[in-house]
């Protein structure tokens, strides 16, 4: 595999391979890489023809279509333990629930290679970990955005990642978020549904779309308004966990998150005369926190929940609009 970014350029769709999928024809063409790892590849936005970036592994390729695939970088086979302080909000022989800062990668990645929430749990939890879900990612079963906070559960056993993981799989767990949005959602409950797959606008942001993408479902609740219906504190409930769900789905129903620079930006530029109006232009992320855990342990069979307090950082915002 390549250990730098590389870019293949296949030669263009012959008339007979004329409405072949996308990621066969792909790992026809690259044989060095296996079909899962082309769809992946193009799931991440690393696909691009004629300047256009595509998402869907499924769509039919046509005759004199060219493709580039972008190969990324390998990690390291294996992250380094790290001394890294971590807050601790549960532990046992299977299982570990940490409460992650804002800023805090979940796992290496490029551009992330080390000082992650996998460098400091390698660490903490020493050999424990090791094989777990995969050498890259031991014991990560689910994540949260870098500049998002909040709780995670990681497996420290085999038999806790398999259990988690179809937990996971099943929408059975218990997961909610606390979120500061643009405006006043109406109905102040409500749910959003729509499929979300990567923009093909921006390889590098998600979107609500029509096909192609993976089916999503939001639950949302209106806490309290702020600053006069400037900004909401809202409580969103996931059914599903897609990338970007909440920011998404919020986005999209014409309320983005207070912060989010990839979602957000165009409402922060357009404040002019409104309360509180520097302090939320200026707030450096999204303002997202993972604030309630709920699963089955998976070595006793009992329903386990853990709430986390809301962040000095979201709890000084809304101190300051609270008056407003």
């Amino acid at each position: 595999m390549p250990s730098a970014v590389t870019n293949f350029d296949p030669a263009p769709v012959n008339p007979e391979e004329s409405g072949t999928r996308l990621d066969k024809w792909l790992s026809a063409r690259l044989p060095e890489f296996s079909r899962t790892r082309i769809k992946a590849l193009i799931e991440q936005g690393q696909v691009v023809s004629a300047g256009a970036t595509i998402a869907d592994a499924s769509i039919k390729v046509k005759a004199g279509q060219s493709f580039t695939v972008v190969v990324p970088p390998d990690l390291p086979a294996k992250p380094e333990a790290q001394e890294i302080a971590l807050v601790v909000v549960y532990e046992d022989d299977d299982l570990i629930v940490v409460d992650k800062p804002a800023g805090m990668v979940v796992h290496p990645a490029p551009g992330s290679p080390d000082q992650t929430l996998v460098n400091a749990l390698l660490a903490h939890c020493g050999e424990s970990l090791s094989g777990i879900g995969g050498v890259r990612r031991p014991g990560i079963v689910h994540r949260i955005d870098k500049d998002t906070s909040g709780l995670l559960v990681v497996a420290k056993s085999d038999r806790a990642h398999h259990s988690l993981a179809e937990q996971f799989a099943a929408h059975t767990l218990e997961r909610a978020y606390q979120a500061v949005i643009w405006g006043v959602p109406t109905p102040p409950r409500g749910e959003v549904r729509g499929l979300i797959g990567r923009s093909t606008q921006d390889r590098k942001k998600m979107a609500v779309v029509s096909h192609g993408g993976k089916h999503a479902h939001t639950n949302y609740r209106l806490i309290r308004p702020f600053a006069g219906g400037t900004v909401s504190l809202v409580e969103c409930r996931l059914s599903t966990g897609r990338t970007h769900q909440i920011r998404v789905h919020m986005t999209s129903i014409g309320h983005p998150l207070v912060g989010d620079q990839t979602y957000g930006r165009s409402r922060a530029a357009k404040l002019k005369h409104i309360p509180g109006r520097q302090i939320l232009a200026e707030f450096p992320r999204q303002a997202l926190h993972a604030y309630l855990l709920g699963f089955t342990h998976p070595a006793t069979g009992e329903n386990i929940r853990f709430e986390s307090a809301i962040p000095n950082d979201i709890s000084a915002l809304l101190n300051f609009l609270e008056p407003l």
